[in-house]
């Protein structure tokens, strides 16, 4: 007989016990306190005074970004936690968690922001194996459906809200610093650029600075930019705006077959029909630091295709200076992989970053490093204990319909609390394996 009905008929109680729908986001909680987060965070803050306090605030933070992890967009949320003790003990409410964001000070932030970068120094050898650091700055538009938030205001994109600007490690994609700003700054803004590398190379340890940092940035990249990174030691490749002085170059180009040379694919085995060429003998870079190289790259135009940096009805047009030591193809492929930035600005909108709850900037400011700190600590998750699994790049929404919300049954047997996970579990080989991981770290 054919059964047209999605679910089965079942009788629904209210009452039940010793089960938990967060088994996911308690495995994280527990690599987490296995780091030392809490302890770090609990630092930040000023020692409680007579009568101390119910709730620790580093563990509150670190429940709060267990919160975020798992789909979380504001304080009302933590609600969720506060209903599974079993996992997740005594879980503040979500008026207390509002309370501590408010009060926390700069200062406080910044304390939050360097006692994560104490575990990341001590990670680094786990995260990466590249020797030269790579930061991505990027900055968008977060729409805000509020005339009451301080500073919201309508950005160059015609959308009302927030315009914060990023700095993203490209070895794992955790942003190491935000800047949130209002919705109508400048995308171009050197002083905003300056003060989140700044930030950003304070969060590294001083040993993966010896391998060379280097900045790379679209076309919001300028010329002031690029002397500021030259006094910091830092490298940098930047996209290039149209100007008159590049267009006159392309057209030196265009015509002379012998410039220009095959690029390279994105992936392994793909194919492209992109050329590139140097162009930095035919414009003048005078103005540049010593050393700033102008690539060009090229492709066929489709219909549709947008306005590049020369009119042109057979070639889109695109280019970058960099002042690294490297061929045409090599510098073109290194450029394109800052398109890896909107990514991790989509995964962070996802993750808590898209709704400001709070009225004040510098309270929202408070809410946003919140949000790239439990971020930073899921992509940790991640490549640490899913290593080699088809979750270790998961998205946000993949991590919370697969792995974060997995269900399960607590139970007592000799003694000791025993979380069960359902054997027909999809990835009930995947917890297990991390469970192994955090026990050994």
């Amino acid at each position: 007989m054919v059964k047209y009905n999605s679910t089965e008929p079942l009788k629904l109680e209210v009452g039940a016990e010793g089960v938990a729908g967060h088994a996911g986001l308690w495995q994280m909680g527990q690599f987490v306190d296995k780091l030392g987060v809490g302890e770090l965070w609990s630092q930040a803050f000023e020692p409680p005074g007579r009568g101390g306090r119910r709730h620790d605030r580093g563990r509150m933070l670190v429940q709060a970004a267990l919160m975020l992890t798992g789909g979380g967009e504001a304080c009302t949320d933590i609600e969720y936690l506060r209903a599974e003790p079993g996992l997740f003990g005594d879980v503040a409410s979500d008026s207390t968690l509002y309370r501590l964001l408010r009060s926390a000070s700069e200062e406080t932030v910044r304390l939050l922001t360097r006692g994560l970068a104490a575990v990341r120094s001590g990670l680094w050898n786990q995260l990466t194996d590249a020797t030269e650091v790579v930061l991505d700055i990027d900055s968008s538009v977060h729409e805000i459906h509020s005339d009451n938030k301080q500073a919201a205001a309508r950005s160059y994109k015609g959308v009302y809200g927030f315009h914060p600007i990023y700095c993203f490690w490209d070895a794992t994609g955790e942003c190491l610093s935000a800047l949130l700003r209002p919705g109508n700054a400048a995308a171009n803004k050197i002083s905003d650029h300056t003060t989140v590398l700044d930030e950003a190379l304070a969060a590294l340890p001083e040993h993966a600075k010896a391998g060379g940092v280097r900045i790379r940035v679209d076309s919001a990249g300028s010329r002031g930019l690029a002397w500021e990174c030259r006094q910091r030691q830092v490298g940098f490749s930047m996209g290039a705006s149209r100007t008159a002085g590049i267009q006159e170059a392309i057209s030196h180009l265009e015509t002379d077959a012998l410039a220009w040379e095959p690029a390279l694919p994105a992936e392994p085995g793909q194919d492209t029909e992109a050329q590139v060429a140097e162009a930095t003998h035919l414009v003048d870079m005078s103005e540049w630091p010593p050393g700033t190289r102008l690539i060009i790259r090229r492709e066929r135009r489709h219909p549709g295709a947008q306005r590049s940096l020369f009119p042109s009805d057979e070639y889109r047009y695109w280019g970058h200076r960099t002042d690294q030591e490297s061929t045409p193809a090599e510098a073109d492929l290194d450029i394109r992989r800052h398109y890896r930035a909107e990514n991790h600005i989509a995964r962070l909108k996802d993750s808590g970053g898209k709704r400001f709850p709070f009225q004040e900037l510098a309270d929202n400011q408070t809410w946003l490093t919140l949000v790239i700190l439990a971020d930073a600590l899921a992509l940790w998750f991640q490549r640490l204990c899913l290593k080699g699994t088809r979750l270790e790049r998961a998205r946000p929404k993949t991590m919370r319909w697969v792995y974060w919300h997995t269900p399960a049954r607590i139970i007592r047997h000799a003694r000791r609390r025993i979380l069960q996970i359902p054997r027909v579990w999809p990835a009930v080989h995947l917890l297990s394996l991390a469970h192994q991981r955090i026990l050994s770290q």
